[in-house]
């Protein structure tokens, strides 16, 4: 429970687990890797943030919702493990920004997934990533985020 009592001291929790809003599940184990599906800034199935990164939020406003959203991550995983110290390493995290014309700064919000895991997991929780920009997403959700995790038995 090392994983969990960091989140306590960073003043965090585990957002509850909803069913998941369409035909899919959470999580996927092959072999010793974990497959998380996309996850947004929500509570219970109700986004916490909506709009535009580069027109209606700011940067700041924008990685506090891909933390959110990496915390919903964590809330799977620790449904599907039970235990989020069984985490070994983040092997890869993709970051969709949903984002005005022109800009360009989709790594720095993703950041805000990223430094979380780092914070918890130390090197381990930086895998190889990718930021992406789009126009839309779910519910005008302003980012999304999928992870791979390696996993102890």
């Amino acid at each position: 429970m090392i994983i969990e009592e960091k989140l306590k001291t960073l003043g965090l929790q585990l957002p509850p687990v909803a069913d998941p809003a369409g035909l899919y599940v959470y999580t996927r184990r092959v072999g010793n890797l974990v497959y998380v599906s996309g996850q947004t800034p929500d509570i219970n199935s109700v986004l916490q943030v909506t709009g535009v990164v580069g027109a209606d939020l700011t940067i700041q406003q924008a990685q506090a919702a891909a933390e959110l959203a990496a915390l919903n991550v964590l809330a799977v995983l620790k449904k599907d493990l039970g235990d989020l110290d069984r985490i070994k390493q983040f092997v890869h995290l993709t970051g969709f920004v949903r984002c005005a014309p022109n800009f360009g700064e989709q790594p720095q919000v993703i950041n805000g997934a990223s430094a979380l895991f780092k914070k918890l997991f130390g090197e381990a929780g930086v895998g190889t990533r990718i930021a992406v920009g789009t126009n839309e997403l779910p519910e005008g959700s302003p980012v999304e985020i999928t992870a791979i995790v390696e996993i102890s038995d």
